[in-house]
């Protein structure tokens, strides 16, 4: 792997590596995220109009396209593929997030670009991956996480699955294991001198994060109902319950001894029905019921001044809004201002190479030129990389 202290980039432990990423949504931005939060050099390769296809977000708001440079290129004209490839030439990384045989078809694929810089970590990031049945078939991350096994799980015994917004799929099955597999094939191309591609599957990541349930299942723990299990809603140990004034409380007293600590603070230390309720599931409906009947009776602040302090395992549900200002989250810095926009910090926290605040999302294009000077293309070739019929923003 190719490291030099002199490249551009944020503090961070990945300082030195180039990712070259040609824009696209959701998982392979936020995993070309989690790179640049560390440091690496990302360059982003806009498509000349602005923005991809169905982003609702102007370049401002475009948190996931944070702490990158930009260069905005027609990549079905020749010369500003010729460009990518002179990107390539001097990259780590690369990662595309469309469907397969996209990149191919404009000349841009894995054989092309490992055949000219044979230590390349060539990212995909795909819905259903690179092949199967399903593998040229449109989706978006409610599909993959259904096929996956990771929506039914989810929601109330009674009614339909709940979406878990996007955080399982594109972001945790996806754009997560995407910087995952990148930086495993980074540190394997350093030892090896040789690149390779990482397919990366959000119907694969999503699987991969219920490997616990399937163990549970195997073991004859799990059931395949919603709210009947230890970790879905169906245990009154483990859910959440909604307070007098409407708001809500996380409840997770899985272990004996912090689940005798809230039945003693709740005054039902020595009711014979919650204390074989712990181990005893027939139980756990009609206990449910009962910590509803509590929980509802008083403010979500009186049961945070009378558990949140002790080993109970009790928090509240914050809103987007609320979590930012908890002072948990503050004390840590959990959440910053870049630009004048609150937005999560770059994580995790390292010892020695702690990655600075990120910079704001670029104008697509915005370091088009003093990018493409940086590989050694002359004005001319500039000129020609960055034609379009409308020619945008080229920095």
């Amino acid at each position: 792997m190719s490291r030099s202290a002199d490249r551009p980039g944020p503090a961070g432990p990945l300082r030195g590596v180039r990712v070259i990423e040609l824009a696209g949504l959701g998982p392979a931005p936020f995993g070309a995220m989690l790179l640049a939060d560390l440091g690496a050099d990302v360059i982003r390769v806009d498509r000349p109009e602005g923005r991809a296809a169905g982003n609702p977000l102007d370049h401002r708001h475009d948190l996931l396209a944070r702490g990158r440079r930009s260069v905005a290129l027609d990549l079905k004209r020749p010369a500003a593929r010729d460009a990518v490839l002179r990107l390539v030439d001097g990259a780590d990384v690369l990662i595309e997030g469309f469907r397969p045989g996209v990149t191919e078809r404009l000349g841009l694929g894995p054989d092309v670009c490992l055949e000219r810089n044979p230590r390349l970590v060539y990212g995909r990031m795909t819905g259903w991956g690179q092949h199967g049945p399903l593998a040229s078939r449109a989706g978006h991350d409610i599909n993959y996480i259904a096929l996956a096994g990771g929506l039914d799980p989810i929601g109330h015994r009674n009614g339909p699955p709940v979406i878990p917004l996007n955080l399982v799929g594109d972001f945790g099955g996806g754009g997560m294991l995407l910087a995952f597999g990148v930086v495993a094939a980074l540190l394997r191309a350093r030892e090896t001198g040789k690149g390779q591609v990482v397919d990366a599957s959000i119907v694969d990541g999503t699987a991969l994060l219920t490997t616990i349930l399937h163990g549970l299942r195997a073991q004859g723990s799990w059931v395949d109902r919603r709210e009947s299990n230890l970790l879905d809603g169906g245990a009154h140990f483990y859910a959440v319950y909604e307070c007098a004034d409407g708001k809500y409380l996380s409840v997770g007293a899985i272990e004996p001894q912090f689940y005798h600590r809230l039945l003693d603070l709740l005054g039902l230390a020595d009711d014979p029905e919650f204390l074989a309720g712990h181990t005893d599931r027939a139980h756990w409906p009609k206990l449910r019921k009962r910590l509803a009947d509590v929980f509802i009776s008083r403010p979500r602040q009186y049961w945070l001044d009378l558990l949140g302090g002790t080993d109970t395992c009790v928090a509240p549900v914050l809103s987007i809004g609320e979590a930012v200002q908890h002072p948990h989250n503050r004390a840590r810095g959990t959440f910053v201002d870049v630009a004048g926009i609150v937005q999560p910090a770059p994580a995790p926290r390292f010892s020695e190479d702690q990655p600075t605040a990120p910079q704001p999302p670029p104008r697509p294009g915005e370091h088009g030129r003093a990018i493409l000077a940086e590989i050694g293309l002359t004005e001319e070739e500039i000129e020609r990389a960055l034609a379009t019929g409308d020619r945008g923003a080229s920095g």
